[in-house]
């Protein structure tokens, strides 16, 4: 049995349990793969480091326009994040992360805690070591996490089909070789630059407004005709013209 197919199957065993054990079940110490185990229900009011984590899960759901902090403290706009993934993949939307929700979670990562529709090597071609670029190689890589799991929130809401990713972390050698901009968002590992595929420049654009990213480029934006580029940077900058933002 392949590794997914395990991992699939060890997560419906534990949304098998959840739902048995009703709503007062906690997440327990049952390990879907090997990459994170929550071992408490979440919700309002908690804090911690698996608050954090997740927070980088559930990112890509905080609404149209919206930012989730990752900050660890469970507010109400987790709350709301939590509810509309929960709402997107058929859970009980109540806004509180149980056994079902870690389940999911557990279904959707790898064992080295990307999206199971992304990799590190997708989001950097360049250089694998993920130094050389506008911060430390630990922040970049981290930040890339992030992109990814917006990225896989992304792809749910278009019908989970497949996303091209054409560029993501640049080291300052990489950015140069390819014209980039001297403060680009790549040489952060935040950004990730989408080619047209099942969905159009302008649909990829249109919908990543409701995903977490601050910035987003498109067609109609100097240089950005043949790709749609999303990131987080600190304010929100979205222009492409030719798809109406």
């Amino acid at each position: 049995m392949s590794r997914r197919a395990l991992r699939l199957l060890l997560s419906i065993v534990m949304l098998i349990a959840a739902s048995v054990g009703g709503v007062l079940a906690t997440a327990g110490t049952a390990q879907a793969d090997g990459c994170y185990t929550w071992s408490r229900t979440l919700s309002q009011g908690a804090s911690g480091a698996d608050v954090t984590q997740l927070q980088i899960r559930v990112a890509g759901y905080p609404g149209s326009g919206g930012v989730l902090a990752i900050d660890g403290a469970y507010g109400p706009a987790t709350t709301a994040a939590v509810k509309r993934f929960q709402s997107a993949y058929g859970l009980a939307a109540d806004g509180v992360a149980g056994p079902a929700t870690f389940s999911k979670i557990y279904a959707l990562q790898d064992d080295d805690c990307t999206p199971v529709h992304f990799s590190y090597a997708e989001l950097n071609t360049c250089n694998s070591t993920w130094s050389g670029g506008a911060v430390s190689a630990t922040t970049a890589k981290s930040n890339a996490l992030r992109t990814m799991w917006k990225l896989e929130a992304l792809r749910h809401a278009l019908g989970d089909e497949p996303i091209r990713v054409t560029s993501g972390f640049r080291s300052h050698a990489c950015n140069d070789a390819v014209g980039g901009a001297s403060g680009s968002r790549h040489l952060y590992g935040d950004a990730a630059d989408l080619g047209a595929g099942p969905h159009s420049l302008c649909r990829l654009a249109q919908q990543a407004r409701n995903h977490g990213f601050n910035g987003i480029l498109g067609p109609g934006y100097p240089g950005h005709n043949d790709h749609t580029h999303v990131d987080h940077r600190a304010s929100r900058f979205w222009s492409a013209p030719s798809c109406g933002i």
